[in-house]
């Protein structure tokens, strides 16, 4: 082969290389924050925010924010509908309580509106939640889940950190942890589930009509998968511990399947 020709194969595998990318799946997955455009937040006049989720007729928002330094706020901006904040970096006070970053706060719908603030500058996770009438937390939760105890699962290397579950409708926000080398199986929940990587390195996979889907999650990697949508399996894994926090609005029953299948067929 010429030199010529040897150029030209080098220079498509470059450009194939630059094409690649995560794979285009019928959700958001493998998407990467900071790639995401600005949003003005109505409930925050003046904030733009990477909105990584949404549902524009009944308000319902994730997203992820970045405050100045010297920020004044409030949480009053959306009534009527619930509000968490976890902090990914920097400090904010919520109230009279500080928080650093791991901390949590969920404000029910109800509630006064909180003062809000930062002196040096926070990267928070900010989700306003539809609506729910079976919903029975009245009570704030402010919490450094830093202060909170990992717990084991039923899958060695892989822990948790609860932060909020409704007795009412079930819904629940947690941390997770994933050491390398934990074997995950498939799996499905019945509710819709969303996640965003707080830290390490993590490859997931995701079943689609029977294929298998998979790619590299690194710190801020959102998803935020349908209900029943089987993911995991074996090159599922953590290339160094890796921590996600999760979130799903309502009860979700995880179920183990033993491989990726179209869903209309027997397991």
């Amino acid at each position: 082969m010429t030199r010529t020709g040897i150029s030209c194969i080098l220079f498509a595998l470059v450009l194939a290389a630059c094409a690649s990318g995560p794979p285009e799946l019928p959700y958001p997955a493998f998407v990467q924050v900071d790639e995401l455009g600005d949003v003005f937040m109505a409930s925050l006049p003046g904030i733009r925010a990477k909105q990584m989720a949404g549902d524009p007729q009944t308000r319902r928002t994730s997203n992820r924010i970045d405050l100045p330094p010297d920020w004044n706020g409030t949480s009053g901006g959306s009534p009527g509908r619930s509000l968490e904040i976890f902090v990914v970096a920097g400090q904010m006070t919520i109230a009279d309580v500080e928080l650093p970053r791991g901390g949590y706060a969920f404000l029910p719908a109800g509630s006064l509106g909180f003062n809000l603030r930062t002196a040096e500058g926070a990267r928070i996770l900010y989700f306003l939640n539809d609506v729910d009438p079976e919903s029975v937390i009245r009570s704030p939760i402010i919490i450094d889940s830093g202060l909170l105890s990992w717990e084991g699962t039923a899958i060695s290397g892989v822990s948790v950190k609860e932060l909020r579950k409704d007795p009412g409708n079930g819904a629940k926000t947690w941390m997770l942890r994933v050491a390398p080398g934990a074997l995950l199986p498939w799996q499905k929940s019945s509710a819709v589930r969303e996640g965003y990587l707080l830290a390490g390195s993590y490859q997931h996979s995701e079943c689609v009509a029977g294929e298998v889907h998979t790619w590299q999650y690194v710190p801020g990697g959102y998803f935020y998968r349908p209900a029943d949508t089987i993911n995991g399996g074996p090159e599922s894994a953590a290339s160094s511990e890796s921590v996600w926090l999760l979130r799903e609005s309502r009860e979700g029953m995880q179920e183990t399947v033993p491989a990726c299948v179209v869903q209309n067929e027997p397991l």
